[in-house]
């Protein structure tokens, strides 16, 4: 990447991912029996840097993984998606970050993390990475590292003049350092219940009413709700956005929200209005949703 263009800069989790289907997620105490597995690169990070990459624009990670055969597989997949990653640190003696997620029959899944060498991101990795905190840019932020961490990293694009994206996932109410620093906050509806006064989101109505509650503190809150569609806020002129589902035949929902964020800023870095940028990450989203993956 040639650092002098735009970019889309995420700073965050990179997690080599064990993904299991079997008919059901099992209870407590339950053994199930399931069908296949497979491994995939994953991370909120490194899906997202990758998504925006592969929708046309330069692309950096800055993360952290362990001298592993988790960690070797992760850059190369950043390297072979055209995503940059000269700031994503080596660090001996502790694990890379990996997950298990298992899926069900209907699509759907949960997952146990254990962030290992993310969990190590903190000022140096800021300051290597300085030349990419400049006006232009779009810093993109996750909950899976350190709070802590994201505050230097928001701090320096903020004060490059750059943008910053925080999806507030896991659901973790960031600090108020923090969440003075971003410009938009885009949340599911598990995430905008949490964060918004308990709202239950399970509808675009509702959905945009945990959105208003959020624009209280964030200049532009967008709620992503499934089936329902997405809605987002505006402290500016109190716009609100509110776009239908696209109607597909679920095959699996990882990585979804994923695909939301990195479509989102690559359209937000390449000049796009908020409305026709979400509207487009909600259509990158919903392809995602129904492409069978092996």
């Amino acid at each position: 990447m040639n650092l002098k263009d735009p970019a889309v800069v995420v700073f965050g989790s990179l997690h080599y991912d064990i993904i299991v289907d079997g008919p059901a997620r099992p209870k407590k105490g339950e053994t199930v029996t399931g069908s296949s597995w497979r491994p995939s690169c994953g991370g909120k990070g490194g899906n997202q840097a990758v998504s925006a990459a592969k929708h046309g624009v330069p692309s950096a990670m800055i993360g952290a993984v362990a001298d592993d055969q988790f960690g070797a597989a992760l850059l190369g997949n950043l390297g072979r998606h055209n995503v940059d990653c000269g700031f994503v640190r080596t660090i001996p003696g502790i694990g890379s970050g990996m997950s298990v997620a298992i899926f069900d029959s209907e699509g759907d899944y949960g997952a146990v993390i254990v962030s290992g060498s993310n969990l190590e991101l903190c000022n140096e990795d800021v300051e290597a990475a300085k030349d990419l905190f400049r006006s232009g840019n779009i810093l993109v932020l996750q909950n899976e590292v350190p709070d802590a961490a994201n505050v230097l990293a928001a701090d320096a694009m903020k004060r490059a003049g750059g943008t910053v994206i925080l999806n507030a996932a896991p659901a973790r109410k960031p600090s108020a350092e923090l969440e003075k620093l971003v410009d938009i906050v885009v949340v599911n509806a598990v995430e905008a219940e949490a964060l918004s006064d308990g709202v239950e989101v399970n509808s675009l109505d509702s959905a945009l009413a945990a959105a208003r509650i959020l624009a209280r503190t964030y200049p532009v809150a967008v709620v992503t709700a499934g089936g329902e569609g997405v809605a987002a806020f505006e402290q500016e002129g109190g716009k609100d956005t509110l776009i239908p589902a696209i109607k597909v035949k679920l095959i699996s929902t990882h990585g979804a929200g994923d695909e939301f964020i990195g479509v989102l800023a690559a359209q937000l870095l390449q000049g796009g209005a908020i409305n026709t940028a979400l509207a487009r990450a909600n259509k990158a989203a919903a392809i995602l949703v129904s492409t069978p993956r092996g």
